[in-house]
């Protein structure tokens, strides 16, 4: 057998994908988005209360937005998961008597994308123009109302494609919860390939693994990009020139060139 058709047989064996395939649609799809969609909404909350810290007027919570942030940006997602899944399992286990590691997978990517959600808010939130703070308390608003309604939705909009990037981040991170052990029916899409791979001794199952993560990924890249070319067109708009001249030479004050009313 020459090196091409090593390769074929190794990495493109259809009869072994086709073996995977409703395993994958049917156990690790699922676990993939909801560890993924959970892991997101959580770490978006987690992530606004780290941002509205580190742009607090008070050092102490600046500083512990600071801290936290460098700690779970600088680790490997690896190593934060198995400190997690296997550190507190033990605990967990005492207060509550489940040995279910899936909880702690969810937590543990929460934390991580808390972490990388909260700089991408608080970019956010600091690009807004501070004309936006003083004409909403020139109204009478509170500092809290116009964080509340005025200046966090604004920031939000601008950052919409660097949190739908960060998703699909999840998406491929949400591979690694597999280091935890987790149940036959908890797997994820890499660990339903892997074990796949395992049993048939040939890699072809972590490649149809690989292509369901493309099909997941890809699509959202395009939105991503939608939405990046959606939000410039928009601003570009509302940066036009709103005073231009109309075919019949009339100035925006409807007066002609030549003086004439």
């Amino acid at each position: 057998m020459d090196a091409w058709s090593q390769l074929i047989e190794t990495f493109f064996n259809w009869q072994a994908m086709a073996q995977v395939i409703p395993d994958l649609l049917t156990v690790g799809l699922p676990n993939t988005l909801i560890l993924a969609l959970t892991s997101g909404v959580i770490g978006s909350l987690l992530g606004m209360v780290l941002a509205v810290m580190g742009i607090s007027r008070h050092a102490v919570p600046r500083w512990i937005a600071r801290i936290y942030t460098d700690i779970f940006r600088g680790l490997p997602a690896a190593v934060i998961i198995l400190l997690i899944g296997i550190g507190l399992g033990p605990i967990v286990r005492q207060l509550t008597g489940s040995t279910n590691p899936y909880p702690l997978g969810i937590f543990a990517l929460s934390l991580m994308a808390a972490a990388y959600i909260g700089e991408i808010f608080r970019s956010g939130i600091q690009s807004v123009d501070k004309g936006q703070m003083e004409a909403a308390r020139a109204l009478g608003f509170s500092y809290g109302s116009t964080m509340r309604l005025v200046i966090i939705p604004q920031g939000i909009r601008r950052v919409l494609p660097a949190l739908v990037n960060q998703f699909i981040a999840l998406i491929k991170d949400s591979s690694l919860i597999f280091f935890l052990g987790l149940l036959a029916s908890q797997r994820e899409i890499f660990r339903v390939g892997n074990d796949a791979a395992a049993n048939s001794g040939n890699l072809s199952p972590l490649v149809a693994a690989g292509i369901l993560y493309l099909i997941l990924t890809i699509p959202l890249t395009h939105l991503v990009n939608l939405i990046d070319r959606r939000l410039r067109e928009g601003r570009r708009e509302a940066a036009a020139p709103t005073g231009t001249a109309d075919p019949a030479g009339t100035s925006p004050s409807g007066v002609t060139p030549g003086g004439q009313p």
